[in-house]
């Protein structure tokens, strides 16, 4: 598979869960294995906000002869999420009126419309069900709502770190992120490098979060006493602007912190509790001991009200970014969850 994303061109409306629309769609995506007859060996991988369609690049050991998703065995597919910048519409796309890209003009949008446009890819490619849907954090937020909004379309859902609804603390970490970018007077320019300081103190903000107090005393300690100069500084720093570095524009990161706010499955179908109700899929819900973002008692919780479930907890110093640290326990408790 080339490291190059597949580019659908949808040429027609793409309407929005907001209000407004889109004239055109473009949606990048990846896909490794084949296709069997029976076309039921689809795995869906989503990915989660500051990644891409292309496995490789995050989740690599997916991939491996030894993982229990391998596309020795399964048709995998990862598409890019709307509003990210590695190539489906985002605010870095050019608007057709303009001839210039979008940027702050780029209209708000939701997980519904992510899954909008997933939906779109499914049917060019040809899928009629899922096997396996699998996503951590963000990606889990789509998981769900494609679940709810078709229950039937996936067989097993594996969803790692994630929730139905975006929860107060989370959206809290988002608001202090965006803060952050609009304390950059240039966020809102038409401009590459518009909001890049913002930027940068938004990823340090959204690191405390997604990282914990143990992980960092562990690997940012400085060997002997400073005055200046401290490693979980320059760390810290150095986050941000790789960032920045992989185009992550003021604007940009802010409306797609917006898009995960717009999380809950629960809207407009009577609350929570009766979407979860609405998942047919047989589910492995993973928590992770050391995670502050999604905690392992809301974890249970959701567990609680699916009606076909298995949860499981591993343990990790790493926190929320255990999810991506973790793979191999996390493969573990996948072929025991697949048979």
């Amino acid at each position: 598979m080339s490291d190059k994303p597949q580019i659908l061109k949808i040429e027609k409306t793409f309407p929005l869960d907001r209000g407004g629309e889109l004239p055109a769609l473009e949606i990048a995506y990846h896909t490794w294995g084949e296709l069997n007859e029976a076309k039921d060996n689809v795995v869906w991988v989503f990915h989660a906000l500051t990644a891409n369609s292309n496995l490789a690049d995050w989740w690599g050991d997916i991939l491996t002869d030894e993982s229990a998703l391998s596309p020795q065995k399964y048709f995998i597919v990862c598409a890019n999420i709307l509003g990210s910048p590695y190539g489906t519409s985002s605010p870095l796309t050019i608007n057709p009126e303009t001839g210039a890209p979008y940027y702050s003009d780029f209209p708000m949008y939701t997980i519904r419309d992510m899954i909008a446009a997933h939906q779109l890819l499914r049917d060019h490619l040809g899928i009629k069900k899922v096997a396996i849907g699998l996503g951590g954090s963000m990606g889990g937020f789509q998981a769900y709502e494609w679940a709810v909004q078709e229950p039937e379309f996936f067989e097993k859902l594996i969803l790692v770190v994630t929730g139905p609804k975006e929860s107060p603390w989370r959206l809290a970490v988002h608001s202090a992120q965006r803060i952050a970018i609009e304390a950059d007077p240039t966020w809102r320019d038409h401009d590459m490098r518009a909001g890049e300081h913002g930027v940068a103190a938004a990823r340090a903000i959204g690191m405390l979060s997604y990282r914990n107090h143990t992980i960092f005393n562990q690997t940012q300690a400085d060997e002997i006493s400073k005055m200046d100069g401290f490693r979980a500084d320059s760390y810290m720093r150095y986050q941000g602007k790789k960032l920045i570095d992989r185009k992550f524009q003021g604007y940009l990161l802010w409306s797609m912190t917006k898009g995960m706010d717009s999380h809950d499955i629960g809207r407009d179908r009577g609350g929570v509790e009766a979407a979860l109700q609405l998942i047919q899929a047989e589910v492995l819900q993973i928590s992770i001991d050391s995670d502050i973002l999604f905690a392992c008692d809301e974890q249970e919780w959701i567990a609680s009200h699916i009606p076909k479930v298995t949860y499981r907890e591993i343990k990790s110093l790493y926190g929320h970014d255990g999810f991506l640290t973790e793979f191999g326990k996390i493969n573990v408790l996948m072929k025991e969850f697949l048979g």
